[in-house]
């Protein structure tokens, strides 16, 4: 049993009472949240929170308040000396509430026991105009990833139309994009030092809305949000650049007019160094949800529970995924002691049984992985170190993962250690010049399916048809032909009955009915009665939403065909579940429509 488990001054208060308790007649920073407060290192909140506490800062949190009614949620700890801290929670509000159909959903992972109705929607704007109205002169910091992704003009699928940057409707003073330990921590620092709030406009990561501003040589003037509104074409040509310089190392400063104000947005930090990013993970997390949920089930820390992430950051740059947008493309990993450091605390976790269920991170082997020349990474501004080709200076060894790997398993108390996040394997299976990166790949391919797949293993090929993969900047559909055939080898060598899972998206920009008639034809093949399928849901801030939005390819400028009505996303998504007797019929009418009589035979033909 943890001994912290049941103290409850080993959390960050969250009520008077708890403020009291600890003695404070101030608190420094308050932070209100969208999600529960789950002291853990995946929680945004807790994070922060810990961030501030290792400061000498007095924090409190408040989760899920009610912002119906009279407010009291943001009445009950007062004013704090410093600011208010704002975050919508770990997802965009939007897709945490609705389908990609629209439709509202039933539950809510990040709430005790799924209850639905916990937050508003656009809490980012909902909670900072309560605090602005209740408290006008304190000033209110915004972060989270509702923000991050819509700090310019980006489209809004739910309500179906272009918004300005979320400072012009969240009257925040200051936001803060990405992952926020650096920035927060810079901003401390200066108003520690006496520099007033408002005076503080040049810090890394972060982003304000203006009435003056003075254009430096270097940056870049974005179309403001009323041209955007006029043409699509602008907005196509405004993602480019967003994008190019949320992953570049030396990137300029981006500022966009909205009215008569601008949105500056500050160039961002460069990727933590392991110092930087151990000292947020080994911060004295509980690792536990706040006793106050005592006998209820929260699904999203059910879900980590027994998990470790071991770096941050993506180099994959799928067009559809918002990581890049939000931790950027280079690799921010832990050391070693730091990762044992966790997994020793999950061991200690009154019901842990012996099985990790997840050493990962936002692609699970990327670990320590980076430019061989990083001068060459310091001027580069490709948003994917891997399409449409494997970058030639990219240094994608795997032997430090599978050192990893190897520490944890000898841990007497470690019966099993699972790898639950998504595996990139065109990684595994590229041939590179130097033979001992081929060697690595080929024995963390072994190990990783011989001793880390808890039976199923889940990869995302995304599509079967080469323009739509173009489209999506995922490889050849080919690999993933081959890493089955790996996958089965491996299982008949070990004795194992594993399942290898894919995942698919339909109406994604650039994909036709057809191209999923040929996706059914090729998974068929292959003996794959689909289940995890998902159909695009554009979200802020990623290239596949921009090409749904404007109907232009960002980088091209080229035009893309996108299925926008119901009729049309269903039209798509029903040739995933061919092999169900309900949609024989309209399948075979929708290819005979199409011309493609020879696509029903190779289908339904025996």
């Amino acid at each position: 049993m943890i001994s912290h488990s049941y103290k409850l001054d080993a959390w960050l208060p969250t009520t008077k009472k708890e403020v009291e308790a600890r003695g404070w007649d101030y608190i420094d920073v308050i932070l209100f949240t969208g999600d529960a407060y789950v002291d853990h290192p995946s929680f945004g909140a807790a994070v922060i929170g810990r961030t501030l506490e290792s400061l000498g800062l007095r924090v409190a949190i408040v989760p899920q308040p009610d912002w119906r009614g009279d407010f009291r949620d943001f009445k009950k700890l007062g004013t704090p000396r410093l600011f208010f801290g704002v975050s919508a929670g770990a997802m965009d509000s939007m897709i945490n509430h609705y389908t990609a159909n629209k439709r509202l959903r039933s539950d809510d992972a990040y709430t005790p026991d799924r209850r639905a109705g916990m937050r508003p929607d656009y809490p980012s704007i909902v909670y900072t105009k309560i605090l602005k109205e209740l408290y006008p002169d304190v000033p209110v910091v915004l972060g989270g990833i509702e923000a991050s992704l819509r700090r310019l003009t980006h489209y809004d699928y739910w309500q179906d139309k272009l918004l300005p940057g979320i400072l012009k409707d969240s009257p925040a003073d200051l936001l803060i994009y990405g992952m926020g330990e650096l920035p927060i921590k810079e901003l401390v620092s200066r108003l520690q030092a006496g520099t007033p709030f408002h005076a503080i406009r040049d810090i890394k990561q972060t982003a304000y809305l203006t009435d003056k501003i003075e254009v430096l040589p270097k940056d870049i003037l974005l179309f403001s949000h009323e041209e955007c509104l006029r043409d699509k074409l602008k907005q196509a040509k405004n993602f480019k650049n967003i994008e190019e310089e949320s992953n570049k190392q030396e990137a300029s400063r981006i500022l966009q007019k909205v009215g008569n104000q601008t949105i500056v947005v500050n160039p961002p930090y460069p990727p933590m160094t392991e110092k930087e990013i151990d000292a947020s993970f080994d911060l004295p997390y509980t690792r536990l949800p706040h006793p106050k949920y005592k006998g209820k089930v929260i699904p999203a820390f059910e879900m980590i529970k027994f998990s470790v992430n071991i770096h941050r950051g993506c180099f994959g740059g799928c067009s559809f995924c918002t990581i890049s947008a939000h931790q950027g493309k280079y690799i921010a990993s832990r050391s070693k002691d730091s990762i044992l450091k966790e997994v020793k605390q999950i061991i200690n976790m009154p019901d842990f049984k012996g099985y990790l269920s997840d050493l990962g991170g936002p692609s699970a082997n990327m670990y320590r992985m980076k430019g061989k020349n990083l001068e060459l990474c310091a001027k580069c501004k490709k948003p994917s170190c891997i399409s449409p080709v494997i970058c030639k200076n990219l240094n994608a060894d795997h032997t430090p993962l599978l050192d990893i790997y190897k520490e944890v398993d000898r841990l007497p108390e470690i019966k099993r250690s699972f790898i639950g996040s998504g595996v990139r394997y065109d990684l595994l299976l590229h041939r590179y010049d130097d033979e001992k990166l081929n060697k690595a790949a080929h024995s963390y391919t072994e190990e990783l399916i011989a001793r880390h797949v808890s039976g199923r293993l889940k990869v995302a090929p995304e599509h079967t048809e080469e323009n739509v993969l173009k489209m999506m900047r995922k490889p050849s559909f080919e690999q993933f032909g081959q890493f089955k055939k790996i996958f089965d080898y491996i299982n008949q060598k070990y004795g194992l009955n594993q399942q290898l899972i894919p995942y698919f998206i339909s109406s994604h920009p650039g994909c036709t009915e057809i191209d999923m008639a040929q996706l059914s034809i090729q998974t068929k093949k292959l003996h794959f009665q689909l289940e995890q399928v998902q159909d695009f849901t554009p979200t802020p801030m990623t290239l596949a939403t921009e090409m749904y939005y404007t109907g232009y390819h960002p980088y091209t400028l080229e035009k893309v065909y996108t299925a926008r009505s119901k009729e049309q996303k269903l039209a798509q998504r029903q040739f995933f579940f061919w092999y169900k007797p309900e949609f024989r019929r309209q399948i075979t009418q929708a290819l005979q429509r199409m011309g493609r009589k020879d696509l029903i035979n190779k289908l339904f033909g025996r």
